[in-house]
């Protein structure tokens, strides 16, 4: 039997009002072991469809698609697009899904916001994936990441698209093509004419790209705060060329708060993806381990 996400909803407050936030769930929805998958920054819940089907008869597998990507809504105000707005999304999310513990995977970005999550007081994770991410972000891989992010794309097709995605997409790693297209198909909408466009809203560049080092200084300062206060078992999560996470922060964060348990991954960069069997394998033995 194919194994198919539900699509949920859940109203969200912020600044102008309520927005509305997508999430895919996998599994029996009356499971009480909850798994939240939450994915990158330009991505959307549909990244970890490859490992949802691999733990959904063990756990109610929650993927949602953060505000402004996916199915989600589009903010009204750009600069509502930050980490600590999406932590507090998520605790909205932890609500409706009435869950004492949840086991939490974060892709890049959805690391940072469970990051936010699991350093609250009275926080409900029970254990953390971090995903090549840290509280140090190189000034690199942000660099590559605001040469594309925002920019208006259209395409004709889905293989245009896919291989387009493909060009910015190189340190996922190896995918065969199936697997990529399965990875690109829900990042796109029909553009009205004919052709395909991002599901993404553009405007999530607009607080990326104001980020100044002073502010850059700032924050990785508060994410190692928030990282030092985490007590719950760790695993992080590295490809070796990654240009994001460094091995330096990566060996770091082994020694300090969670003292995460470190895996990496040859052969690829930012970020693995969890689509390959010794991937997901590395994740669900982390994730069920007694």
């Amino acid at each position: 039997m194919t194994l198919t996400p539900r699509l949920r909803n859940v109203q969200c407050l912020d600044a102008r009002g309520l927005h509305r936030m997508a999430y895919w769930e996998w599994g029996a929805a009356d499971n009480p072991r909850v798994l939240v998958c939450v994915h990158g920054l330009s991505r959307q819940g549909r990244d970890f469809d490859a490992l949802a089907r691999a733990v959904a008869g063990e756990y109610r597998v929650v993927c949602p698609d953060v505000v402004g990507r996916g199915r989600s809504d589009w903010l009204a105000d750009p600069m509502g697009y930050v980490i600590p707005n999406y932590v507090a999304d998520m605790v909205t999310l932890l609500g409706r899904l009435d869950a004492e513990l949840v086991d939490w995977v974060g892709t890049s970005m959805g690391g940072l916001i469970g990051l936010g999550v699991a350093s609250l007081a009275g926080s409900p994770l029970r254990r953390l994936v971090l995903n090549d991410v840290g509280p140090s972000i190189s000034a690199e891989g942000l660099t590559r990441i605001g040469s594309y992010l925002g920019r208006p794309q259209r395409w004709s097709t889905l293989d245009e698209a896919a291989d387009a995605l493909w060009l910015i997409s190189q340190g996922f790693g190896a995918h065969t093509r199936e697997q990529w297209l399965a990875l690109t198909k829900p990042q796109l909408k029909d553009d009205g004419m004919g052709g395909l466009m991002p599901r993404c809203d553009p405007s999530i560049a607009v607080p990326f790209k104001a980020i100044t080092p002073e502010l850059a200084k700032a924050g990785e300062a508060m994410l190692w705060q928030a990282y030092d206060r985490i007590k719950l078992p760790t695993l992080l999560l590295r490809g070796t060329t990654s240009d994001l996470l460094s091995h330096t922060t990566a060996l770091q964060m082994t020694q300090r708060g969670p003292q995460a348990r470190l895996v990496e991954f040859a052969g690829v960069g930012h970020a693995p993806m969890l689509q390959q069997p010794d991937q997901i394998q590395v994740v669900r033995e982390f994730l069920l381990a007694p």
